[in-house]
């Protein structure tokens, strides 16, 4: 199956790469392993740039009633849950162990759709949600630097995820588009981690962190806002572009990208 729109698809996955690898810096090597303030500056930037596009015509979005706000509230709180849980385990798992337990999600969503909404599966989608439980759950027993902590917050992250796809699924508002639905995610995020930096005690415990005032720390920290934003704008525009077929093979291949550099990486 040919690839279709391949400037925007290549974009995207070396966006996807860049913002991988800059997140695991700023959490694993630097150590910023406070995912209030973490999480809460990438949502804040995330959150702007999104509102400066659309004032400025790059992304479309409406003024949305409060009705459908509140009815998108429940997935904005798994989003929460999914960045925050998401940190905690990318600090402490290799990153090719953290996106097999991320793609576990799936799972959730496909027996959903299976058990729940009672539709019908292809043989070929069992067979790909059964390799992927299968990876996920052989993991814990094959790492031998198992850290169950980073295991604890992986399998949280992935309820989340599946969770979310679940709800974007089944219970999408028909009048909120995808960059509304972001938008509200990331102001629902910037505020409860705001208030949550406090009592999780990130807030203060952030003032002793070592590299506090080192330019590798905020040129990290800015380019991981940029960075994740601009990951974000081109899903959105890959979404919108593309079949879904083709918005699967272009993050499949960008997760395999990712795996393949962090081989190397090992290797080297």
């Amino acid at each position: 199956m040919p690839l279709k729109r391949p400037a925007l698809g290549l974009a995207f996955c070396l966006l996807y790469l860049t913002s991988c690898f800059t997140n695991k810096y700023v959490l694993s090597v630097l150590k910023f392993t406070y995912p209030t303030l973490f999480q809460g500056w990438q949502t804040l930037v995330g959150g702007l740039l999104l509102h400066v596009s659309w004032k400025r015509g790059w992304v479309e979005m409406s003024s949305s009633s409060r009705a459908e706000v509140i009815s998108w509230l429940p997935a904005s709180a798994l989003f929460v849950g999914i960045i925050y849980s998401g940190s905690r385990a990318l600090s402490r798992l290799p990153i090719p162990i953290f996106l097999t337990l991320h793609n576990a999600a799936e799972v959730i969503a496909c027996g959903t759709e299976k058990f729940v909404q009672k539709e019908q599966i292809s043989l070929l989608k069992i067979c790909r949600v059964l390799i992927l439980l299968v990876a996920a759950g052989c993991l814990p027993f094959c790492d031998p630097q198992f850290d169950a902590d980073g295991y604890s917050w992986a399998v949280i992250h992935l309820l989340c995820a599946g969770g979310y796809k679940v709800y974007h699924k089944f219970r999408r508002p028909s009048s909120l588009s995808d960059s509304e639905q972001q938008y509200i995610n990331y102001a629902s995020s910037v505020v409860v981690l705001a208030f949550a930096s406090h009592p999780t005690g990130d807030l203060f415990s952030a003032l002793d962190f070592p590299f506090l005032y080192f330019y590798s720390f905020h040129s990290s920290c800015c380019a991981s806002g940029l960075l994740g934003f601009l990951l974000t704008l081109h899903t959105l525009k890959l979404k919108s572009s593309t079949s879904s077929g083709q918005y699967a093979a272009w993050t499949c291949l960008a997760k395999q990208e990712l795996h393949s550099h962090c081989s190397l990486a090992r290797t080297a």
